[in-house]
């Protein structure tokens, strides 16, 4: 076998070698030569073993396994079920007896009949001993030195520390005065957004910093170079960067000048002796953690004053002179940060007695004893709202707040038609009924001074609610009745109790009469019976659904959030009588809407939340699921998925976990009590964000009030208008996230301070969309309108405005028996059930879309 031939040769040539370098160091470590048979008699247990550590390992390591195997066939081995570990073993095992090496045998044919090449070999061993030894000593020799060096360079930065960093702080002064007095300073910008670029403002002023620490924030007008997930990136560099280099390289060029001078010549040529070669201030640094120093320093100079620097920069530098400045400015500074720190709390003693006074116990819980508050808790569909009413209608006066301007007005009709004259006030429409002593109005108009015997707060479970939940709030607590009536689900209880306190508490408990039951099979289109409501999650959705539907011969009414509730209404009558025979909704169907249901079908299981794309919430789904079912008519309330029946079905079953926390926002008593202290808005958006909500509260963000504000901040709305005036009208409950309502927003601001008729709201009616805008446009005047006290003319426009919401309804049965299913980008028919608004095509040529950074 050739490779093991070539192998074997190797180990002996290794052999010798690993032989030799052992009669090296047995003869050079003696002064006597030490003859050749006492090596024999002395490294006789070396000199058995050698040879086979060599062999076995070379010829393990270096065969291949194939020839391995090949090799262990000859010694009629067994190999086909043989592991690696087990095949290397019985390898070395064999091939140890592979022309073994007599290592004596060799020794004796060079040495034995030969003591003048033993002899030659001592000497040559000896004097390669001794320079090694040598070469030793002089190593050790400079380690010591050089650990001499090390120690002595650590000592001196010890005690040196001081007079270095004053040092530094004087050429750092004198280029901090230079900085103020000949650069630019810059707009504030974000550093790492290159496209935006820097502006000039002019020159420094010292006044503006305080702090060495306030001037490091600004730019240098030059770019800086960091990394970011091990990529380098260009942002713009501020001058806390430039400076963080310049006492670095100061302290760099400091301390080798002081370390050399302190070590004096002698020991530089000490070193040129040991180590033939300098001794230079570089080679000391890297002798000591020095680069400890820079941040030390940095950050003690960031602390300084910019004034007591300047101070120092116009005198020459003389190190005792600068030790004594220090010590008297560092004492100063003290003081002067006792100060200040006793200004902030004294600030913030203040700020806090401020806040405590505006927004005060407005967010205390209810105790009153007098007052009784009857919670009506349970599933959707099950008569809370009936039997809440039915109280309220006894009394002899009652208001009803509804989350929605739809359930103001199904309440309003409701009550007028059983004879209970009720007026309605949703702040988009008023409807004054004669000698009515009942009202029925969205949540928001709630007016706490207004006195009733009954008070009926529908859907209180939405105290949670981020954006709308203070309204509940409010009229939960402020509610001015005899009597409560709080309408919620089962997981809003305990957080009621314990918002009305002492109160004189009922509880009524409420179960579904009709029980709900999920359908087993995955639901299709082709499924659809009389009765069904299909639920999506989006107008579009809503609309392309309820096309295929009817032509597939099917009747059917619609409910989405932007439908005025007009339309909406007409729609749930269609399906209430029978006109229609399904009915395709968002969730808008699952608040206060009892209609009847057979089955609820989600044909979606996720929804935009605004933000993302998410899964439906335990609650979402029971909230629509729970319209399934209408006692009389479908004595079991069925409910199907499209798709995911497992979650589903664990989400409609699963126990809610309680609300704990509630949304809290100003009140108009909080507003008043603030223009005591400013007459500044902007300043009032400030205050609410210092406030620390109470625990268990959320304060609401306020961000659209916020955005509207910056519209008119600075102009002349906010100069000519009452400051309640303008805040009150931030508030108005409109779309502010579409640019053109905004628009006509401030365009009646600018009218109301001019004293001219409000401009008139631009009506479109060229397809569905413009009709629902247009509508939404007409609320928006209507909402200014009744807010002057403009009744009058607000009569016209809502007799407009229910033109349009009778346009709406026509144009929505033409609009679905028309539509196509169409590509968005190439306009190509798509079919009903194609998932995605794009094709097939289009999907696959559009490019890849990748972040792009500037880089480098």
């Amino acid at each position: 076998m050739k490779q093991l031939e070539d192998i074997h040769r190797q180990a002996i040539e290794y052999t010798k070698m690993k032989i030799y370098e052992d009669i090296d160091y047995y003869l050079g470590a003696n002064e006597q030569m030490l003859s050749f048979s006492q090596y024999i008699k002395d490294r006789a247990p070396f000199l058995a073993q050698v040879w086979q550590n060599v062999w076995s390992n070379k010829a393990t390591n270096k065969l291949s396994r194939f020839h391995k195997k090949e090799y262990l066939k000859k010694k009629n081995y067994v190999i086909e079920d043989m592991n690696k570990k087990t095949l290397n073993q019985a390898f070395r095992n064999e091939v140890i007896e592979f022309r073994p090496l007599n290592v004596n045998s060799l020794l004796h044919s060079i040495f034995a009949d030969q003591p003048e090449k033993w002899a030659k070999r001592y000497v040559y061993a000896r004097d390669r001993y001794l320079q090694e030894e040598k070469e030793r000593q002089i190593k050790q020799e400079r380690y010591a030195y050089q650990e001499f060096l090390c120690e002595e360079a650590e000592q001196w930065l010890s005690k040196n520390s001081e007079n270095l960093f004053l040092a530094l702080r004087h050429k750092l002064a004198l280029k901090l005065e230079t900085d103020l007095a000949n650069r630019v300073k810059y707009h504030e910008t974000e550093s790492r957004y290159l496209e935006e670029p820097l502006v000039e403002v002019g020159p420094f002023n010292v006044d503006d910093y305080p702090r060495v620490e306030d001037f490091f924030e600004e730019f240098t007008g030059n770019l800086h170079k960091v990394m970011i997930k091990n990529k380098w990136y260009f942002e713009y560099e501020t001058y806390y960067f430039e400076y963080e280099q310049m006492v670095g390289e100061t302290l760099h060029t400091l301390i080798q000048q002081a370390l050399l001078l302190h070590l004096g010549q002698g020991h530089i040529d000490k070193y040129q002796s040991l180590f033939q070669h300098s001794l230079t201030g570089e080679k000391l640094l890297d002798l000591i953690d020095w680069e400890d120093l820079i941040p030390n320093a940095l950050g003690r100079i960031m602390e300084d004053y910019v004034k007591d620097l300047l101070k120092i920069a116009n005198e020459n530098f003389d190190l005792e002179e600068q030790r004594s400045l220090y010590e008297i400015q560092v004492k100063e500074r003290k003081m002067k940060r006792k100060q200040e720190e006793r200004e902030r709390r004294q600030k913030e003693e203040q700020q806090q007695k401020m806040l405590n006074d505006i927004f005060g116990s407005a967010y205390e819980s209810r105790k009153n004893i007098y007052q009784k508050f009857v919670l009506h808790i349970g599933e959707t569909n099950t008569g809370k709202t009936f039997q809440a009413l039915e109280k309220m209608k006894a009394a002899p006066s009652g208001l009803y707040l509804a989350p929605l301007r739809l359930l103001a007005l199904e309440v309003y009709e409701k009550l007028n038609n059983e004879g209970t004259p009720c007026s309605l006030k949703t702040g988009e429409e008023e409807r004054e009924t004669s000698g009515a002593t009942h009202l029925a109005c969205t949540v928001e108009m709630f007016y706490e001074k207004d006195d009733y015997d009954v008070i009926v707060i529908d859907e209180s479970q939405m105290i949670s609610d981020k954006d709308r939940g203070y309204a509940w709030f409010k009229a939960i607590t402020k509610a001015n009745a005899r009597e409560v009536h709080i309408i919620a689900s089962k997981n809003a209880e305990a957080m009621l109790l314990q918002l009305i306190g002492d109160s004189n508490v009922e509880i009524h408990r409420y179960k579904r009469e009709a029980p709900l039951e999920v359908d087993s099979e995955e639901f299709t289109l082709k499924n659809v019976k009389e009765g069904d409501a299909l639920i999506c999650f989006s107008r579009k959705r809503v609309l392309e659904t309820a096309s295929m539907l009817q032509r597939k011969g099917h009747q059917v009414s619609m409910i989405y959030g932007s439908m005025p509730p007009e339309t909406r209404k007409k729609q749930v009558n269609r399906f209430t009588a029978g006109q229609s025979d399904v009915i395709v909704s968002t969730d808008a169907i699952g608040m206060g809407l009892n209609l009847p249901i057979r089955r609820i079908v989600f044909l979606e299981t996720e929804k935009f939340d605004g933000t993302k794309r998410r899964t439906l919430t335990s609650q979402e789904v029971k909230q629509i699921a729970g319209r399934a079912g209408r006692k009389g008519i479908y004595p079991v309330g069925r409910v199907a998925f499209f798709d995911r029946i497992k979650l589903m079905s664990s989400l409609l079953s699963q126990v809610d976990a309680p609300i704990e926390s509630f949304a809290i926002a100003p009140t108009s008593a909080i507003f008043d009590r603030f223009l005591s202290y400013y007459r500044d808005l902007g300043k009032f958006f400030e205050l609410w964000d210092l406030f620390e909500s109470p625990k268990g509260t959320k304060k609401a963000t306020l961000s659209e009030e916020r955005e509207l504000y910056e519209l008119v901040r600075g102009t002349e709305i906010e100069a000519r208008m009452p400051l309640k005036d303008l805040y009150s009208f931030l508030h108005l409950p409109f779309s502010k996230k579409e640019a053109d309502l905004i628009r006509q927003w401030e365009q009646a601001m600018y009218s109301i301070i001019d004293h001219e008729e409000l401009p008139e709201p631009r009506l479109r009616n060229r397809n569905l969309e413009d009709l629902e805008y247009s509508y939404k446009a007409i609320g928006l005047h209507l909402l200014f309108l009744y807010k002057l006290g403009q009744h009058t003319e607000a009569i016209y426009w809502e007799r407009v405005r229910d033109d349009i919401s009778n346009h709406v309804f026509e144009r929505l049965d033409d609009d679905i028996a028309n539509m196509k299913k169409t590509c968005k980008r190439c306009g190509k028919s798509l079919a009903w059930d194609h998932a995605f608004n794009i094709c097939d095509d289009c999907h696959k040529n559009q490019p890849s879309r990748r972040r792009r950074y500037y880089k480098r």
